[in-house]
């Protein structure tokens, strides 16, 4: 039995155990995930299409721009072409489908579009109960098999590829928004096919935001520059962050990096099957804080990463979030240390959780870079 056809079947069971008798699966990376298409959506009220999963059904519903693609990508699938929208026609699916209990994505399913589904069930004299499910096919996304860490091994390869020939073209005066661009073309020369998000490029005081957007500062000596960024390949994303300094960094930045490094290597060398994410976010935050950072380590220490850049299992303190860390996990490990209108320094790899431990993805050595002007 393919991969493909293995996920379908967890997920059946996963319905049982639901009490639903059909998914409507809205989610692009859920989509991709169960049936192999790779329409993308573009933006969150635009949709590629709907897959529709019953105990011994599977559709594929799209429109005309995606027929062939789907057809090609996703043989186990019915493919159903809609001509006046998903809403309108999803009732004529349902009543083929004999669906009585429909899930549905509630992260995904606008309150509109729901509303809208709901009138036209209405409308269509169905018998049909809308049910919001959450995480069911993420929660089956948060084991990877092996070709899928291969696939992730493969988009940090290229990420690292591109860092390590535009590390080489770093120097004074070059401004972030010109950095990033350089790294953004290194990862498609290199290889990849999109990016797993916008390129963060931050020097001096702007390293102290997390998520800085690149501008127009320019890079300057002794000063921390951090760079965060990631390729998707096939599908897959990698997400890493790396610091770089021209010339030495004073002394606070010397012992900033440091603290981050031990922080980050404390927690990799914990990570164990059966722990919980917030045991090794601890293990992180324990230690900067320790050492007088208490306070200036705002974010989770890492987030999954998969078809999405961003998914579970959160490394985080809240124990909203927490959850039993299984082999085959793949995560980032991420601590920082933010002192704003001074800069900051956060140090990010990839691991793979293994039986007897984490296994990083990464091969770029983690090191505060010294760039000779």
């Amino acid at each position: 039995m393919g991969t493909t056809e293995n996920r379908i079947e967890r997920l059946r069971k996963q319905l049982q155990k639901e009490k639903v008798d059909t998914l409507l699966i809205l989610i692009e990376e859920n989509r991709r995930y169960l049936s192999g298409f790779t329409g993308e959506d573009g933006q969150f009220d635009e949709s590629a299409g709907a897959l529709l999963i019953s105990r011994d059904a599977l559709v594929l519903a799209t429109d005309s721009r995606f027929e062939t693609q789907a057809r090609q990508e996703a043989p186990a699938y019915e493919v159903v072409v809609y001509q006046k929208g998903l809403v309108k026609e999803l009732p004529a699916m349902l009543k083929a489908l004999k669906a009585r209990r429909i899930g549905f994505e509630s992260r995904r399913m606008s309150h509109e579009m729901h509303s809208k589904i709901s009138q036209e069930i209405e409308n269509s004299g169905l018998s049909v109960e809308l049910v919001p499910t959450l995480e069911m096919v993420e929660s089956l996304r948060l084991i990877k098999d092996e070709a899928e860490i291969e696939a992730l091994r493969n988009a940090v390869d290229v990420a690292e590829s591109a860092f390590k020939s535009f590390l080489e073209t770093i120097e004074p005066g070059i401004l972030e928004i010109d950095a990033a661009w350089a790294l953004e073309k290194r990862m498609r020369e290199s290889g990849a096919q999109s990016l797993s998000f916008p390129v963060i490029a931050a020097s001096g005081p702007n390293s102290a935001l997390p998520h800085a957007i690149p501008g127009k500062r320019a890079f300057k000596e002794n000063e921390p520059l951090l760079f965060d960024w990631g390729a998707r390949l096939n599908g897959y994303c990698s997400d890493m962050t790396r610091m770089v300094f021209i010339k030495n960094p004073n002394e606070e930045f010397q012992r900033i990096f440091n603290i981050v490094y031990d922080a980050q290597q404390k927690a990799i060398d914990a990570i164990r099957p059966g722990m919980s994410t917030r045991e090794v976010d601890a293990i992180a935050r324990d230690h900067i804080e320790k050492n007088g950072y208490k306070g200036y380590f705002g974010h989770g220490l890492g987030h999954g990463v998969g078809l999405a850049v961003h998914e579970p299992p959160s490394l985080s303190p809240t124990p909203e979030r927490e959850r039993t860390i299984s082999e085959n996990m793949v995560f980032t490990v991420e601590p920082g240390i933010y002192i704003p209108d001074k800069g900051g320094v956060r140090l990010e790899n990839m691991v793979v959780v293994r039986s007897n431990g984490a296994e990083s993805l990464n091969q770029l050595e983690i090191r505060m870079d010294m760039i000779s002007s």
